[in-house]
Order: structure tokens, then sequence, then C-alpha cells
């Protein structure tokens, strides 16, 4: 082998390696990542700095109880994407209350009317499906099985979420766009849905903060 070929193997095993990293690094969109949702009501969490920082005091047999009330009409879109952020990480260490909130939500699809309601229940419903299922790949110190994603091996999350846009309207439906996006990565689907996000964000909102992140 020359010392070009040299070089440019070398290279390009260098530039694997970045992109392997820079993935490791990022992590689960949905996960690793802690949304903006200033001044809205949030599950307890603790004040450490990074994604896993969830309260050890808190008691999942709650879980479902308190992620359901925060869930409200009237919660911006970016405050679910937090809480069910939050749900999924504290259920991960209790696969009891893992069940009982992915049954929750699911419920709430089949007894939710009128387009608005309708709309939160399956974005909802959805976004859990899809945060359950990104949890898999993660390390989390102290997990039990069953892991999260293994209740939702067969439902179809973004699928939802596509039917929450279609009756969203307005800001709401620019951030289940914001979502949905971060449920597809590297593909040009989740670009179509951030730029659909972008034209959509209003200068000041909690999207155009989460987008600018």
């Amino acid at each position: 082998m020359t010392a070009t070929n040299r070089f440019l193997s070398l290279t390009g095993t260098l530039a694997a390696v970045l992109v392997l990293s820079s993935q490791a690094a990022a992590g689960p969109p949905l996960i690793c990542h802690p949304f903006i949702a200033d001044g809205e009501a949030l599950l307890p969490w603790d004040q450490g700095r990074g994604w896993h920082t969830p309260d050890a005091s808190y008691d999942t047999a709650r879980l479902t109880e308190d992620t359901l009330a925060l869930l409200t009409p009237d919660a911006p879109i970016l405050a679910r994407m937090e809480n069910l952020r939050r749900a999924t990480i504290y259920a991960a260490s209790a696969a009891g209350a893992a069940a009982e909130l992915l049954e929750a939500v699911l419920a709430r699809t089949e007894t939710s009317h009128g387009d608005a309601a309708q709309a939160l229940a399956w974005f909802d419903a959805g976004y859990l499906i899809e945060s359950y299922r990104q949890f898999g790949p993660v390390d989390m110190p102290g997990a039990v099985r069953p892991r999260p994603d293994e209740f939702v091996a067969a439902l179809d999350g973004y699928g939802l979420v596509q039917k929450a846009i279609e009756l969203g309207s307005g800001e709401s439906r620019a951030d289940m766009e914001f979502a949905a996006s971060l449920m597809l990565r590297d593909s040009a689907v989740a670009d179509a849905h951030r730029a659909r996000a972008a034209a959509g964000a209003k200068h000041g909102s909690l999207l155009a903060a989460n987008l600018a992140r």
C-alpha cells in the first residue's frame, strides 16, 4: 500500500469513528435532549445538569396519575414532550409503571372526543410509544426488565403523531411537526417535518427556542 493510500485509508477510518462518536454523543433525541418548557408544570426533577437527573425521592407508583394530570387540554406540546420524556426515564426503573402509563395514554385515544381532544390524545400516545422505543438503546444504570421499548414493539407511535398533525392547527401543529422530526433521524422525511415546524414557529415561542437549540 502506498503512502497516499495508507493516508486515505486512515482518513476514512478516522472519519467513520468521528461520525459514530458524534451519533453516540448525541443520543436518542426524544430521551437525551431536555426540552425548553419555561413556566409550564412538569414532573419533579433534580437540579443536576444533563438529561438524566430524575428526583431520587419520586414515587413511581404515582407516575400515571401525575403524568395524566399534566397532560391537560391547555398544556403546550413542548411541555407535553418534556413531561413524557421525564415519564419515560422514570418508567425505565419500574416496569409496572411503564405498562400502566402506556395503557392509560392508549385508552385516552378511545375516549377522547372532538378534533382537538383527539389530536392531543393521539399525540400523547404516539409520543410516549416512540420515547419508549428510543429508550431501548440507552445505557441506563439501574434499569429493569422488561425495558420500556419492549412494550411497544408492535405499536406505531409515529403513525399516531401523523394523525394528530392532520387534526392539529396553528402553533400546536408546528410543534407536532417538530416532535415528528425527532422520531425519524437522518432522513428526508424528518427534514421535511422540521422545515414545516420552522415555518410555523413564532418569534419568542417555545418552539423557536427549542429549534434554535
